[in-house]
């Protein structure tokens, strides 16, 4: 059984920065393609980044595109997401999970951005 554990979320001014952590355990964590996800008060979960087993590869929407950078350490079974000019509206609760979800879901990070 997979266990995911998101941290490193918290409150951060409007142009502020965070980094999320996601630490997998139970299974061979490189074999997966790894995703984060978010989900606002009163809205449905939704994407935010993609990478694949390497890390060669990454996806974003437009919504976060060069503003927010997913990567990878397999020996760590980490997956990190650096968010840079942060708006209020990527305030949510962020989980990761496999590009499509297969693993339990985490409790997740809740990151709120204040104007």
């Amino acid at each position: 059984q997979v266990q995911l554990v998101e941290s490193g979320g918290g409150l951060v001014q409007a142009g502020g920065s965070l980094r999320l952590s996601c630490a997998a355990s139970g299974r061979t964590f490189s074999n997966y393609a790894m995703a984060w996800f978010r989900q606002a008060p009163g809205k449905e979960r939704e994407i935010v980044a993609t990478i694949s087993r390497g890390g060669g590869s990454t996806y974003y929407p437009s919504s976060v595109k060069g503003r927010f950078t997913i990567s990878r350490d397999n020996a760590k079974n980490t997956v990190y997401l650096q968010m840079n000019s942060l708006k209020p509206e990527d305030t949510a609760v962020y989980y990761c999970n496999t590009d499509v979800p297969s693993f339990k879901w985490g409790q997740g990070t809740q990151v709120t951005v204040s104007s």
